[in-house]
């Protein structure tokens, strides 16, 4: 796929630079076994079977799957894929990938942690963004309340303002250390919570540029609308608005409840209805480019491409600080190292944390990617033909 530029996701010699001939081996190993439905399927058990019994397979997951799609398990463990990516203009997003705590000790161990992450991305081009994902911060089951406004307790009101003052610590350090903020998305019915502390937080440190960035998954039908709600009250409130744009991870999740619960489901019918209102928020975020800085999460080769189109219609510089291109570690190097290569802002997701307590997170992804065989196969696909391209270049 190529642009009127010349920008092509079909150069392999750039998209695998960074690989020598047995990393790209290694890969291919990796990404045969990960192309195979019933392997995946046998995930959550091993991720469960590694936590609850410590099976000794950690050695093995580490030298694997855990080494392809994470930086390590602490946050001075990722300096070399930080530098390592950077060699290629490409950034890091530092994101602790721990999940499925529900403490509230572990709640503020996950707060003092993704400050943490913001403390070491200050001042360094080679970190642009940092993340956090809200309920490492809060019960689900509270947010959940809060978002159908339910009548909460004494004891809930006292649980969500510890929240509440959670999220408000992470935002002021990122806005005084001078480090854009993911939010990332969560389940939809607990995202009307979520939006709503965002947006405040977007009202009290986004007056001078966009620091905190909402994240708006397109595979639902009715976040075009949301949007154009956020963009009015930002023009009302005079602030600038950040986001992370993705098409969603929970589709089957969102389905199945709302066949269970006997209420609309909030997810399109179809993947064109997704690509639709993707491509319709590209275009939406391109047209009020003054107003709102954002990050287009993706590993569709469609869409990348015309967010690229767009910029040059509206001759928007390539390095334009209000627009980054987003994809997670290990994946869709066709994609990041060729808009790097061709000048464009790329960073990507560089999850990291101990290896047990990160494999949730490893399995959550490969779950809720319903495509994982196809994005696998097309993954593998590249491999293949960079290894037949160097044999026949050697």
């Amino acid at each position: 796929m190529s642009s009127k530029n010349g920008l092509s996701f079909d150069n392999l010699k750039v998209a695998f630079a960074s690989k020598s001939d047995k990393e790209l081996r290694n890969d291919y190993f990796l990404f045969t076994a990960l192309g195979q439905r019933w392997l995946v399927g046998l995930a959550p058990a091993v991720s469960n079977a590694v936590t609850k019994f410590k099976l000794p397979v950690k050695r093995i997951i580490r030298a694997t799957v855990f080494k392809h799609f994470c930086g390590g398990e602490y946050i001075e463990d990722c300096n070399q894929t930080i530098a390592h990516l950077y060699q290629y203009n490409i950034g890091s997003i530092l994101d602790y990938a721990v999940e499925g705590k529900g403490r509230e000790e572990d709640f503020d161990k996950t707060t003092r942690e993704i400050i943490a992450t913001i403390k070491r991305a200050k001042g360094d081009p080679a970190i642009p963004f940092c993340v956090f994902k809200p309920t490492g911060l809060s019960r689900m089951d509270l947010m959940e309340q809060v978002s159908k406004k339910a009548e909460l307790t004494a004891e809930e009101i006292a649980e969500y303002g510890r929240v509440k003052q959670r999220v408000k610590e992470i935002c002021s350090a990122a806005s005084a250390e001078g480090v854009r903020l993911f939010i990332d998305a969560e389940d939809s019915w607990i995202q009307p919570a979520i939006d709503s502390m965002i947006e405040e937080m977007m009202q009290l440190y986004n007056r001078e540029k966009a620091v905190i960035y909402n994240t708006v998954q397109l595979y639902r039908w009715d976040r075009l609308d949301y949007m154009h709600t956020l963009l009015k009250k930002a023009e009302e409130h005079n602030f600038y608005i950040g986001l992370k744009l993705v098409r969603g991870a929970y589709m089957e999740k969102e389905r199945d409840r709302a066949a269970q619960l006997n209420y609309p489901s909030p997810i399109h019918k179809d993947k064109a209805g997704s690509d639709n209102d993707f491509n319709k928020a590209l275009r939406f975020c391109v047209d009020y480019i003054d107003r709102i800085s954002f990050c287009a999460g993706t590993h569709n080769e469609n869409s990348s491409m015309l967010l690229v189109s767009l910029m040059g219609e509206k001759g928007i510089k390539k390095d334009d600080t209000r627009i980054w291109f987003s994809q997670l570690l290990g994946m869709s190097d066709h994609i990041s190292f060729n808009l790097a290569h061709a000048g464009y802002n790329v960073c990507k997701y560089v999850p990291y944390g101990p290896v047990a307590a990160v494999l949730p997170y490893l399995t959550r992804r490969a779950q809720e990617n319903t495509s994982i065989a196809g994005q696998m196969s097309r993954e593998l696909s590249l491999i293949v033909a960079e290894r037949k391209r160097r044999k026949q270049k050697g």
